[in-house]
């Protein structure tokens, strides 16, 4: 939307009402030594040249071809999908406190949280969070506010949970005495056996996270696990990836009474990958658990003279009720990117959505299997994955990353760092975006980068 300055009349006319001079007159309380700095700034751009300056920069970039998944995921994003989202009405707009004048971003909420319901087989969603990291978090607190029959706040946390979800759980939960139990994976089929939750039989656990795909990609045996869980009398928290539920089992018909608490990331829904986000978080949960749960809930209800209309039905929050009864203090929803995944279902539908999952899915495969055609590069784990698989490299893998970066090509994600007893591994993704000129690409310059001499060590 372009932005028009108010005009000299109108800046007179304004400092004329308060009484104001000047409109340094309004910053006089700064000091005048820290107002008189000159800034180092360029000369002033037109909008043509700044908008050329933008796409020189943006061209630096280039167009590599992209493999990296782990959490972040390239979709095809339909022209619509933020053709409407950046409608004034819904770019604009922030949260709507008052339903008579919001009804239109209530019903988008409103239905977001039917499309997710739906996609999990869950009973209630909110109207989203921040991330899918702080989502989790949320989930582990709502958890142990919500097990009553657990006295610890002990959290079994899969080692296969991408480890920035770990990591951003514990920083937020650790100092409200919850601890992460982290549950081995083995090492043949990268994810978690059953057999590894016996030692924790007996014990007071509060919830039990699993994640659907893990991380690696990997599919875990979700029945088993969620029915060990509730054996216990703990609850269990999915981490799943949206998409996947198109094809997947959804979380709601897990095991015998299906999950407790359902969040992700919603990105693959809809949003790009920009430089890092924004992104959402969303959540979902039983009926039992609903005045757990942080954020807030839109209902839809009807008028009297029996029109429908939208209002936010649960609002745990500070801001609402007493400090003491809330749920969270960092639930403000993402709003506008949410508007974006609304609208990205509603363009697929549940047909369109299984298609995307299914490609995905296919592509994966083929990548797979032309890359482990190539000497020196095996396959990790053995078992069925869903759009991401990690590879063993005979080279070090940040040196064939950025060998594969020369070529325009980003390969993946190594997983050394957050992995190191998997060696030389690689984490690869492949969605419905990539094309068997895509994947005849990849596996060229990789066996190119795969037969190269290794760099000589340097000579003191």
């Amino acid at each position: 939307m372009p932005f028009i300055p108010h005009t000299e009349d109108d800046v007179r006319a304004m400092l004329g009402a308060i009484g104001a001079d000047d409109i340094e007159a309004l910053f006089d309380e700064i000091p005048a030594e820290l107002r008189s700095r000159e800034l180092n700034l360029p000369p002033a751009l037109n909008e043509m040249q700044v908008s050329r300056l933008m796409m020189e920069r943006a061209a630096r970039d280039g167009a590599p071809l992209n493999f990296i998944g782990a959490g972040a995921y390239e979709h095809h994003i339909p022209a619509a999908v933020w053709e409407i989202a950046t409608r004034g009405e819904f770019y604009s707009a922030y949260t709507p406190y008052q339903a008579e004048a919001s009804q239109g971003t209530l019903q988008v909420i409103y239905e977001f949280q039917s499309m997710m319901t739906a996609l999990t087989a869950m009973d209630v969603s909110n109207a989203s969070l921040y991330d899918g990291a702080s989502a989790l978090a949320e989930a582990c607190l709502m958890a142990v506010r919500g097990n009553r029959r657990a006295k610890s706040g002990r959290i079994l946390m899969p080692a296969t949970l991408n480890p920035v979800y770990r990591r951003v759980a514990d920083t937020i939960c650790r100092h409200q005495h919850i601890s992460q139990v982290l549950v081995p994976y083995c090492t043949d089929c990268g994810a978690t056996l059953p057999d590894a939750l016996k030692r924790y039989e007996g014990e007071d656990i509060a919830a039990v996270v699993v994640s659907q795909p893990n991380f690696f990609g990997m599919l875990e045996d979700v029945d088993a696990i969620t029915d060990w869980a509730h054996a216990q009398g703990a609850l269990v928290i999915a981490v799943v990836n949206p998409v996947s539920l198109a094809l997947l089992k959804p979380p709601g018909k897990w095991g015998e009474r299906g999950a407790d608490i359902v969040c992700g990331e919603g990105q693959p829904l809809g949003a790009p990958l920009s430089s890092g986000g924004p992104y959402f978080g969303f959540m979902c949960c039983t009926q039992g658990l609903v005045r757990q749960m942080p954020g807030r809930i839109v209902g839809r209800t009807v008028d009297l003279d029996g029109n429908p209309g939208y209002t936010l039905t649960l609002q745990p929050r500070e801001q609402h009720i007493r400090r003491s009864k809330a749920t969270s203090n960092i639930c403000t929803n993402q709003g506008l990117v949410v508007t974006a995944a609304t609208v990205h279902m509603a363009l697929l539908g549940p047909e369109g959505l299984e298609r995307v999952a299914a490609a995905s899915h296919a592509n994966a495969r083929a990548l797979v299997a032309r890359l482990t055609a190539i000497d020196g590069v095996e396959a990790v784990f053995r078992g069925p994955y869903f759009h991401e698989a990690v590879l063993r490299l005979q080279r070090p893998v940040a040196d064939v990353l950025e060998r594969l970066a020369e070529r325009g090509l980003f390969g993946g994600y190594a997983l050394t760092r957050d992995y190191p007893e998997l060696g030389e591994a690689l984490l690869v993704c492949a969605t419905e975006t990539k094309t068997d000129d895509d994947l005849e690409r990849y596996a060229g310059a990789l066996t190119e980068v795969m037969q190269e001499r290794s760099p000589a060590p340097a000579t003191v």
